[in-house]
């Protein structure tokens, strides 16, 4: 184990940032619509006095604590607070149901679970009965209705205004005694197919975020971060904790849907998202431009070839012409600058992770003065395996591995990683863990390439590859890619396993669609019919020639159905991070995708 590893774990970390800068902000939270913040002194002391609470509650070294809430600031202290004692945070997506929630309580042995809100305490209590290792439920808002006593009830609030210095020693012991080899999560993955798998992550791993992050990107201190995924995924939560770990500031936003709002109102310095976030940033603004007038339009487009011209003169640290230096300046005051505006206009850069983002988005936001830094990695290498580098950005690839992880290419162009992120392995599943490395390799199951310069391209999910009955290969995520940048589509499925041609399921974002359909003198209060409208199929199916046009013919979608709903996760569609489970939508949407082949049975053999 590595000296600076050693140096780099979290709690000693934090606190020192506590000592260090005091009664400057290190944290912003929302109380209805208006943002509080604390300073470090007043961090750190109430993560200490939660941290007294959950010994009095009888945590152990090691034992498990569950968080089954969205994003807040008591989200975090209970993070803090738990990992400062030596225990075990488990995470819970707020959006899970109650089966879901069960399993993992059970897998991981939980005894006590906070809860945050109304709608994961009814979950929670309806779990009683079946997970026997939970003895009390910590309700984070005053607001939540108990209405049963099949668990034990505490109020967060009140843990927070207990003092018992009596355990302050043995707080000071817990920290003292902490060591780089502690579990300090388990994370248990989604799962598009089989049950959840809880991914086994040491306070090594997170040093190893903590280290390689800070030579690969460097957060200065009292620089500020949004905190907008779930704090439940290991992308949002470990950038969180390093952002702590440097000094900085985060912000925490419970309404992902007020994310707009959240950017101009307090202005970060980051972000960290999913490609489909850009997306639709990007979608808005061409919809809007499309609209504009011709000359708007020519204004936009020439305010991009110059905002094209300084990021490609910026990239080879090429100096530029004091007249294409003036109209750039030009361009930025009259479009560029109001473009970066609608995102607070105070970012040093903005993540992207979790699938491909499409190289058109992608330079949109470098060309408007946005760095958008591309990554790849997943849970069980606590998130970050490569991402590009403000002075090193590629269009077609996730960038350079972080400095001190191995990455190489195995049988069936498999990326391989090795290094101290790298998870110990799955909780109560040996057999599973060892399927999961080759030659003490992890093997992401991604298929990609490396190329001359380093950098690593990840070209399909070997286990999503569809393969139709002509014996072609599809990727569906890259098809599914190219489709969903129309502005009027939500979500896109792809469908081609052992079928002899490709199809789709789409999701229209009825928010556009149900406007412009009102023009063409659509009716629009039945969805089922709107759906099946002439009109509204021939503008999708134009769309999709359009998106397609790079497509190799037996890649492209020859017939589509609209549904008149999105994939949701109440339904089991999708998972918490947006992904696609596949296999459920093939049950649900069964009559559908059959009667586009031409089946009129309602179920296949």
């Amino acid at each position: 184990m590595s000296h600076s590893l050693q140096k780099s774990h979290f709690i000693p970390l934090f606190r020192q940032q506590v000592k260090a800068r005091g009664d400057r902000e290190a944290t912003r939270y929302q109380i209805g619509h208006k943002w509080h913040s604390l300073n470090w002194f007043q961090l750190g002391d109430k993560v200490d006095v939660l941290a007294k609470s959950l010994i009095r509650l009888g945590v152990d070294v090691q034992g498990t604590v569950g968080i089954f809430a969205q994003n807040s600031l008591e989200w975090a202290l209970t993070d803090i607070a738990t990992l400062t004692i030596r225990g075990i945070v488990v995470p819970i997506y707020p959006t899970n149901t109650a089966e879901q929630a069960a399993y993992i309580v059970n897998d991981a042995a939980v005894k006590i679970l906070f809860i945050g809100g109304q709608e994961q305490y009814d979950k929670a209590i309806q779990m009683a009965d079946i997970c026997p290792t939970l003895t009390d439920l910590v309700l984070m808002h005053d607001k939540i209705e108990v209405h049963s006593k099949r668990l034990t009830c505490h109020k967060f609030s009140d843990l927070m205004a207990a003092s018992e210095p009596e355990l302050q020693l043995v707080l000071q012991q817990r920290v003292k005694q902490a060591t780089i080899d502690d579990l300090f999560t388990l994370i248990y993955t989604s799962g598009t197919t089989g049950e959840p798998k809880g991914v086994m992550l040491d306070h090594k791993n997170l040093a190893s975020v903590i280290h390689e992050h800070d030579v690969a990107v460097g957060v200065k201190p009292g620089e500020l971060s949004l905190s907008f995924l779930p704090l439940s995924h290991i992308y949002e939560r470990g950038w969180s904790l390093y952002v702590y770990s440097q000094g900085g500031c985060n912000a925490y936003l419970a309404d992902p849907k007020k994310i707009q709002t959240a950017l101009t109102d307090i202005k970060p310095n980051y972000l960290c998202s999913v490609p489909r976030f850009y997306e639709k940033v990007y979608m808005g603004v061409t919809h809007k431009v499309a609209q504009a007038s011709m000359f708007k339009k020519m204004m936009f487009a020439w305010a991009m070839r110059q905002g094209r011209r300084q990021f490609n003169a910026a990239q080879h640290n090429r100096k530029r012409a004091w007249i294409s230096r003036g109209l750039y300046h030009l361009a930025d005051k009259l479009v560029l600058s109001k473009l970066r505006a609608v995102l607070g206009d105070n970012f040093r850069f903005m993540a992207s992770g979790g699938a491909r983002m499409e190289p058109r988005v992608n330079k949109f936001f470098q060309y408007i003065g946005i760095p958008v830094l591309s990554g790849y990695g997943a849970t069980e290498t606590s998130a970050t395996v490569s991402c590009n580098r403000l002075d090193d950005i590629d269009f077609a690839s996730v960038g350079v591995p972080l400095p001190g992880l191995k990455v190489r290419i195995g049988d069936n162009d498999e990326v391989l990683v090795k290094g101290d992120n790298v998870m110990r392995g799955y909780y109560n599943q040996p057999e599973q863990t060892e399927a999961a490395f080759i030659d003490g390799w992890y093997r992401t199951g991604d298929a990609g390439f490396i190329d001359k310069r380093g950098h690593l391209h990840i070209t399909d999910r070997i286990k999503e590859l569809m393969k139709t009955s002509n014996g072609k290969y599809i990727s569906p995520q890259r098809v599914e890619g190219l489709i969903a940048i129309e502005p009027m589509l939500e979500q896109v499925a792809i469908i081609a396993d052992d079928r002899h041609f490709v199809t789709a399921l789409l999701v229209p974002n009825f928010e556009l669609l149900i406007p412009w359909a009102k023009q063409q003198g659509i009716n629009t209060h039945d969805l089922n019919k709107l759906v099946h409208d002439p009109k509204v199929r021939a503008y999708y199916q134009a769309s999709l020639d359009k998106n397609q046009e790079s497509l190799a013919n037996f890649e492209k979608v020859k017939i589509f159905t609209i549904l008149p709903r999105a994939f949701s996760m109440d339904h089991g569609e999708i998972t918490p991070t947006l992904k696609l489970r596949r296999k459920v939508i093939n049950q649900v949407f069964a009559c559908e995708i059959d009667n586009m082949y031409g089946i009129t049975t309602k179920k296949r053999r």
